[in-house]
């Protein structure tokens, strides 16, 4: 599905965030924009959805964080990685949808040399590399990467990949071993310039909009579940726990935490993840608007065949499935009809109000399997569109998905909220927070107690490393999407 390029230009501003944990820094940065509307939004999260993926003593790990995250952007984290031997820097997209890190390679055909996220693109050079190690056809390592993309070999017994997105691009390359390098914290000491040996692709050939310089950064960091990823190598060797965290700031100019380790909160809620899935997919039961449940069928929210319900911080947007949205959306509006004025604007229900919409629109609980509720407030499911005559526009951002009986909560509902994937428990874990406040993260020492770090204040001018982003054009927010893979979903 060829994603529209639209051709606006917009200002972006870059703010810079900084977070201790334990004595190591992560940075994170987001860009401000603005100028979007919600049917936007859904065209880029329906290519985001069609292109989900198919398929010791441990200390908390640090990869420092920058990018991106607002209502109205397509939101993009991404992160630098250290990569051979002697280590070269890589940009590379955070993705919870996919497995595999991967980064462009030399040679390679179609990628970009240059990006107008100005960043400077690398290549990964083999040949270069003191440590690096080829992954042969018949390595177990191999028959992983089967479990994420078509795998095959070529004629120099290399283990080979392909990944193919649903906007019509994709990239090619084979797998090798190397060094990755990262800080680390166990119990009260912290360790630089750690290294260990991870799989990862190397891209000889990218093609769609991989090859766009204007949208470019050098790879993808898939944080999924499946052996290949990097949090599960690294945990498999001992080096991390098996989970990870982040906490997304909505206002204020954003930012946020991310760290490898499970942040620890006392209002934190867990719901079981649906297993032998390929997403973070979990059992939604039950919506209530008011405090009144809506008549919906638990069977919309079932696990089966590509249905179900996904957590993805990779979505702008949220989406329920046909069946309840329409439930939603009619006990919305009942509650608020006597105090703002609905209208339908561009095909989104919307509502022209003067008021706070925090007065007058109703909580919203979704309710989970194990008794967790996210609870969410109007802002976690409004977005304000305009404004018309000193009167403002809210929309329903909550969109529908059509005839699939897919429910996706995205960054609309996450952001404010501490969220865990605790993957050794099978369990996802959220609390609504304040996301410029410290946060305690839970590392093992080497006799077995859990201990926790602080992971610091969240400093909107604690870093100098970035320019204020300029024009952009927003065809580069069309790559700002943490691509994941599968079939085509026809959305909308």
């Amino acid at each position: 599905m060829p994603l529209a390029i639209i051709p606006l230009l917009l200002t972006a501003a870059l703010v810079v965030f900084t977070v201790v944990v334990g004595g190591v820094t992560l940075t994170l940065e987001r860009a401000n924009h603005e100028g979007f509307e919600l049917s936007q939004l859904r065209d880029r999260d329906r290519v985001r959805h069609g292109r989900f993926l198919q398929q010791q003593t441990t200390g908390v790990v640090d990869f420092p964080v920058e990018g991106t995250y607002d209502p109205y952007l397509v939101g993009l984290y991404f992160t630098r990685v250290q990569l051979g031997t002697p280590p070269k820097e890589f940009y590379v997209q955070i993705d919870t949808g996919s497995d595999v890190l991967w980064v462009s390679c030399n040679p390679c055909s179609g990628c970009p040399t240059s990006s107008g996220l100005q960043i400077q693109l690398e290549f990964f050079d083999p040949s270069i590399s003191s440590t690096v190690s080829q992954i042969s056809c018949s390595d177990q390592r191999c028959a992983l990467g089967t479990q994420t993309s078509d795998s095959g070999c070529n004629d120099r017994n290399q283990c080979g990949y392909t990944f193919q997105y649903g906007d019509g691009s994709g990239t090619s390359g084979y797998y090798v071993a190397d060094s990755i390098y990262f800080d680390s914290v166990v119990g009260n000491s912290l360790t630089a310039n750690n290294s260990a040996q991870v799989v990862f692709g190397c891209s000889t050939s990218q093609t769609g909009d991989l090859t766009k310089p204007d949208r470019a950064v050098d790879g993808i960091f898939g944080f999924g579940q499946q052996g290949l990823s990097v949090i599960s190598q690294l945990s498999s060797q001992g080096i991390t726990p098996n989970a990870f965290s982040h906490c997304l700031k909505g206002e204020n100019g954003g930012g946020g935490i991310l760290v490898l380790g499970q942040i620890v909160e006392p209002n934190l809620v867990y719901t079981p993840l649906v297993a032998s899935q390929p997403h973070y997919n979990v059992n939604l039961q039950s919506i209530a608007v008011n405090g009144q449940t809506l008549s919906i069928s638990p069977s919309v929210f079932a696990t089966s065949n590509n249905r179900g319900t996904i957590i993805d911080s990779g979505t702008t947007l949220a989406y329920f499935a046909e069946e309840a949205y329409d439930p939603f959306v009619t006990a919305i509006t009942q509650v608020v009809s006597q105090s703002v004025r609905p209208l339908v604007s561009k095909g989104n229900q919307c509502y022209l109000t003067t008021s706070s919409v925090s007065d007058i629109f109703p909580p919203v609980s979704l309710n989970f399997a194990g008794g967790a509720s996210m609870i969410l407030s109007p802002q976690d499911y409004l977005l304000q569109q305009n404004s018309v005559g000193g009167a403002a526009v809210w929309c329903i951002g909550i969109q529908k998905i059509s005839g699939q009986g897919i429910t996706i909560l995205g960054d609309l509902v996450l952001k404010d909220k501490i969220v865990v994937y605790d993957l050794g428990g099978q369990r996802i874990g959220w609390a609504n927070y304040d996301c410029s406040l410290s946060v305690n993260v839970s590392t093992t020492t080497s006799n077995g107690k859990t201990e926790f770090v602080n992971a610091g204040l969240v400093n909107n001018n604690s870093s100098p490393n970035y320019e204020l982003y300029k024009l952009i054009p927003i065809a580069i927010l069309a790559f700002l999407l943490h691509i994941s893979f599968f079939g085509v979903f026809p959305f909308l």
